[in-house]
């Protein structure tokens, strides 16, 4: 007892190294696969296809940069400039009624908090790039060689129960990984498709709003809300009417991503009740900030294969885990 006591003290005092551990762990896990793919395809060792993979997104990474980075850094440079512009030309309009005028004085401070905190976490996702790199540098380690970490996690159980735990081992990565290529082909889906809309309505920064709705969707729920808000208050510089169109437009795509495209990548992972989701993000970021609020669904994941596997099947004898009764319908 008193070394878990130990253990928690020390996870609690170093969360934020803990958070990029996990992160790590996430991007190891879709190079590693990736890599198996590559593998099987073609006669590789893996070690090859890893290689291939990594030099491979490095590629994509550098076209991309090459190609739109300027256009991309200039457009969100204008981005934070006009958001605080967006923002009092709203509060003039809405204060131009009388009913907007209560309102204003009624929410106080709180007028453009969503505002505030999506430009607060794009701002960390595309600043924190020491953290980045380490956990980058990190994942290559852990994807080129999993087994040492893999065995010293199974030594610190009872042999008895070694096999239990490769198991579990091994249903916290395939649940992780089905997670994780279903997030990156949705947040991939929802730039696209989000910067071609507002292209389509002639909204200025399409292109930096796209990206932004696209890497806020890492989280579920609550980054379609954070995106939308920006997007809505360029909008509104320049008519209610495009605003309109604009949060129509947002309302289009969060219908699209909630009932087809999520469904349809997600239906191998465990299904993650929505409101339990959102406690999860609200939770863990009151507690351990942005990075809790990055990683809170994957780690809300990680918790419910532990349970179900660990309590429901082994404590109490359940039968299919949720992810196959999802995968059988």
């Amino acid at each position: 007892m008193l070394f878990v006591a130990i253990m928690v003290f020390l996870a609690w005092t170093l969360s934020n190294v803990v958070l990029l551990a996990f992160g790590s762990v996430l991007v190891a896990v879709l190079l590693r696969h990736l890599a198996r793919i590559l593998s099987y395809w073609l006669p590789l060792p893996i070690g090859v296809s890893l290689t291939l993979v990594v030099l491979g997104l490095a590629l994509l990474a550098s076209l991309f940069a090459v190609s739109a980075g300027a256009r991309v850094a200039e457009q969100f440079d204008l981005l934070w400039e006009s958001l605080p512009r967006a923002v009092a030309r709203a509060r003039e309009y809405i204060a131009s009624y009388s009913w907007g005028r209560d309102l204003l004085e009624a929410s106080g401070p709180r007028v453009g908090t969503l505002v505030n905190l999506a430009t607060g976490l794009a701002g960390t996702l595309v600043s924190a790039l020491t953290d980045a790199v380490m956990v980058i540098v990190v994942a290559l380690f852990l994807a080129a060689d999993p087994d040492p970490y893999r065995r010293g996690l199974l030594h610190l159980l009872p042999v008895a129960r070694r096999a239990r735990g490769a198991e579990v081992l091994a249903a916290l990565d395939q649940g992780l990984w089905h997670w994780i290529i279903g997030q990156s082909i949705a947040m991939l889906c929802i730039a696209t498709i989000t910067a071609a809309g507002l292209m389509l309505l002639g909204l200025p920064l399409a292109l930096a709003l796209g990206i932004l709705a696209g890497l806020l969707n890492f989280i579920p729920y609550l980054g379609p809300i954070l995106s939308a808000a920006p997007a809505v208050l360029i909008a509104f510089s320049q008519s209610p009417a495009h605003a309109l169109n604009t949060l129509l437009l947002f309302v289009f795509i969060q219908n699209i991503e909630g009932y087809l495209l999520t469904p349809m990548l997600q239906r191998r992972a465990v299904a993650i009740p929505p409101a339990l989701g959102i406690f999860a993000i609200v939770g863990l970021g009151a507690l351990f900030g942005i990075y809790g609020v990055l990683f809170a669904t994957p780690l809300l994941l990680v918790v419910m294969i532990l349970v179900w596997m660990l309590y429901v099947e082994d404590r109490l004898g359940g039968a299919d885990r949720p992810a196959d009764s999802e995968a059988a319908r």
